[in-house]
């Protein structure tokens, strides 16, 4: 890669504080940028961004049938590789001013119902082995808390405050927030301990484990969560994503502020939080039957 393409990736890295996954999307983005031009070209100076090969660049990944949201991130990646680039004084003006950003159609969360959630977490046989409790755990703690994947691999033991029942979480952009939690996750996160505590040979610093005491990875979070999840039927998808999901469209469901909805899920602005305000074709119609005089028989 080009040394400034590099230099930009550390400043989203150290300065901009982007995550891990999102500074490796940007890295294959730009690469990507840089092959199709030298292909096309026969040679690519990233000081030098056009218009025109940009435009061709994205028609092309729609070619390889990436998808809108996969080349909204790529163009968002050139685009703001660009800005760098003005603001180092590299560049005199920005060529990509003029492409309009693809749109992404906004499609509903997978969601879990209340209902099924409850039976999953108190129906299932879990096991009380390690893994089982742990398991359990970790399908309540994220139902109940709305974390993300990545939030819960990285939880620590000095993160939970068992006394005032809450977690210091740090989400994206290394943002820190607290997130209470009810009496029962205060009982599995206790058992919990005991049991890995005892499982392998003391406390660690990262609070999910394996029976090794190596710290879980957010895709075997993910792993995890599938695993229960499969045991829901009509899911459209069962990654650890959809316990966050549930935890907010069934909060809002129950009537909480919208504002502490988006809080509790460390979302920087109200358009993200706002999704999980939506209600299934059934539910309108049930809403609509039992609120619209003209509804009544």
């Amino acid at each position: 890669m080009n040394v400034t393409v590099e230099d930009f990736l550390k400043y989203l890295k150290y300065e901009r504080n982007y995550s891990e996954l999102t500074v490796l999307a940007y890295r294959r983005a730009l690469r990507d940028y840089e092959d199709y031009v030298t292909t096309t070209t026969g040679q690519c100076d990233m000081l030098k961004l056009d218009v025109t090969l940009a435009r061709g660049w994205m028609v092309n990944m729609g070619k390889r049938h990436l998808a809108v949201a996969s080349v909204k991130q790529a163009f968002c990646a050139l685009r703001s590789y660009c800005r760098y680039l003005r603001r180092k004084g590299l560049v005199a003006d920005n060529p990509l001013a003029l492409l309009p950003t693809p749109k992404v159609t906004r499609t509903l969360p997978t969601w879990v119902r209340e209902e099924q959630m409850d039976s999953l977490i108190d129906d299932t046989e879990y096991g009380d082995d390690f893994c089982g409790v742990r398991d359990r755990l970790l399908i309540d703690l994220l139902y109940s808390t709305g974390m993300r994947r990545s939030e819960a691999a990285g939880l620590r033991d000095r993160d939970i405050d068992l006394g005032d029942r809450s977690l210091r979480v740090t989400g994206k952009g290394n943002k820190q927030r607290i997130i209470p939690f009810g009496p029962e996750l205060h009982t599995l996160i206790t058992q919990y301990l005991n049991v890995r505590d005892a499982s392998v040979g003391g406390p660690t610093e990262t609070f999910f484990t394996n029976a090794e005491g190596e710290a879980l990875s957010p895709q075997q979070v993910t792993n995890v969560v599938h695993k229960y999840l499969s045991q829901v039927p009509d899911l459209k998808r069962r990654g650890a994503h959809v316990l966050r999901h549930s935890f907010a469209t069934n909060m809002l469901a129950e009537g909480a502020d919208l504002m502490a909805v988006k809080e509790l899920l460390g979302h920087s602005t109200l358009d993200s939080t706002e999704v999980y305000t939506h209600l299934t074709p059934q539910e309108l119609l049930q809403n609509y039957a039992k609120a619209h005089p003209r509804s009544k028989s």
